[in-house]
């Protein structure tokens, strides 16, 4: 389809007149370049004539109806069409109407005498199991009505479903706005400029909305509008995924190098499906976290050695020659050298012998970062204990590092030693329950030094409470620099700026 300049939209927020322009006042300072007044029947025709006379910013005047069998009641139906007439009287620049009653609407409006306003005809699919080719129909259909724009809203209940919207983008022949509901389905929000949509939302005053970025973030992360049909697509699979600090980073990075690529969150909940449906040479590069870096593994068709020994991959690429998907592991040299280097200290410069050299290295969490560190530690020679939840992955992990493993419910009694060193590898204390911690504060003095990979927070209750016992606290952020880095080399073929990532990390988390 022909390529449309991208425009970004929110709703306005209020009910009065007032607080409706003084909401389109700092949509447009956010930087949104058009306002979508979303009404209901409780709205007063005299309000929505002021907001129209007085906007900052073009608008669309949508009215939802309250649908029942696709049929809607005569009073709302006829105060729906006095207000979209009216909108499209005083020049409106677009006018959204609902499918099920647009033909009637059209009929009705003389558009040729009033042409400033364009027609958004839309529909919500609530069909779930709808094919590709059945939305390919439906939209076929939607155009017969001579709408000037479409506008197609699906529900996201898994990210997969997002491949359908897409699609759609990339083979429409009109305008089309077309987007996922739901957390699951921001990427269509945030790739929908390189499938060739017609507008994206975001949300206004930093409000979290699921499925929608915030206008700051379109405007400061992703600046959407540097992407083309050439962009390559790149991504954090996660659940959750709210949590990472990835997009702000990465993006940035990307820009910095003039590298042509998009860093987006992606909430996955079955990691094998999402590699079966998003398989285009366009989706070039993951980030993997909680809980898939073990599950991962199964996914790619080549692992690094080092991933393998780990049995976990936190960064996969997909080959360009081949499409071949590549497993690597940047999580263990991150997560190692960031502790030998706060065991050293600034001045003590290099040693070829490891400061965690027959260290008593106890760590929580058996997971990927957890096997992470377990075989960074062991390459190191420290000596292994493992805590975790479930003992038997425990007991699985310590027998691949020659290490031991206790339950879980005694980490606050173990103290066989003084000086050793405390690794948390589990998500306890992450953002938003950065009340908890996973080890008690009681026994944190017989620690020198505590590592948390959680870095949302930074400082987590954790680290506050390791260096108030005297221990050296080592945040997941320097972990995550680290890391990123790595990966961000990975991405682009060795072209990652650290000091400029580095400088990013430090000064905006």
């Amino acid at each position: 389809m022909a390529e449309y300049d991208l425009l970004i939209c929110t709703r306005l927020m209020g009910e009065t007149p007032q607080e409706m322009l003084a909401s389109m006042e700092k949509a447009k300072e956010e930087g949104a370049h058009i306002a979508e007044l979303k009404l209901h029947s409780v709205h007063s025709i005299n309000d929505v004539e002021k907001v129209i006379k007085h906007r900052l910013l073009p608008l669309i005047i949508s009215f939802s109806l309250t649908l029942s069998g696709g049929m809607c009641e005569a009073n709302e139906k006829k105060k729906c069409f006095e207000v979209l007439g009216l909108a499209v009287e005083l020049g409106a620049e677009f006018v959204d109407v609902e499918l099920e009653v647009a033909a009637e609407f059209m009929s009705g409006v003389q558009l040729e005498k009033y042409c400033n306003s364009k027609i958004i005809v839309s529909y919500h699919v609530k069909d779930r199991s709808s094919s590709k080719e059945e939305l390919g129909d439906l939209v076929a259909h939607m155009q017969s009505t001579r709408a000037d724009i479409i506008k197609l809203v699906i529900d996201a209940f898994v990210i997969t479903d997002v491949a359908k919207i897409f699609h759609l983008l990339s083979q429409c022949q009109v305008p089309l706005i077309a987007f996922a509901a739901g957390d699951r389905g921001l990427i269509s929000q945030l790739l929908c400029r390189k499938f060739g949509g017609f507008l994206v939302y975001g949300s206004l005053g930093g409000n979290s909305i699921p499925g929608l970025p915030t206008l700051c973030s379109l405007g400061g992360v992703y600046k959407l509008e540097h992407m083309n049909a050439y962009t390559k697509i790149y991504g954090v699979i996660s659940n959750p995924v709210g949590h990472s600090k990835g997009p702000i980073l990465h993006n940035p990075a990307f820009r910095h190098i003039g590298y042509n690529g998009i860093y987006v969150p992606m909430r996955v909940d079955d990691i094998k499906k999402f590699f079966e449906v998003y398989s285009s040479p366009d989706f070039a590069g993951f980030s993997v976290g909680i809980p898939h870096k073990e599950a991962a593994l199964g996914c790619c068709d080549e692992v690094d050695p080092l991933a393998k020994s780990i049995g976990a991959v936190n960064t996969i690429v997909r080959r360009p020659s081949d499409g071949k998907l590549i497993g690597y592991n940047t999580d263990c040299e991150a997560a190692i050298t960031a502790i030998e280097d706060a065991m050293r200290g600034p001045n003590d410069g290099e040693s070829h012998t490891s400061p965690l050299a027959g260290k008593l290295f106890v760590l929580v969490g058996a997971g990927g970062a957890g096997r992470a560190l377990a075989f960074g530690a062991k390459s190191r020679g420290a000596r292994i204990v493992i805590f975790n939840g479930n003992y038997e992955r425990a007991k699985s992990l310590a027998s691949a590092v020659s290490g031991e493993a206790r339950p879980y419910k005694e980490i606050n009694s173990f103290c066989p030693e003084k000086r050793m060193i405390l690794a948390n590898a589990t998500s306890v204390g992450m953002q938003p329950n950065s009340d908890n911690t996973p080890v008690s504060k009681e026994v944190l003095g017989a620690y020198d030094l505590v590592f948390d990979s959680v870095y949302t927070p930074r400082k987590t209750r954790l680290l506050r409470e390791a260096e108030e016992a005297g221990a050296i606290a080592v945040s997941g952020v320097e972990m995550f620099i680290r890391q990123a880095i790595a990966q961000c080399n990975l991405f682009t073929g060795g072209l990652a700026d650290a000091e400029f990532m580095r400088n990013i990390v430090l000064t905006q988390f």
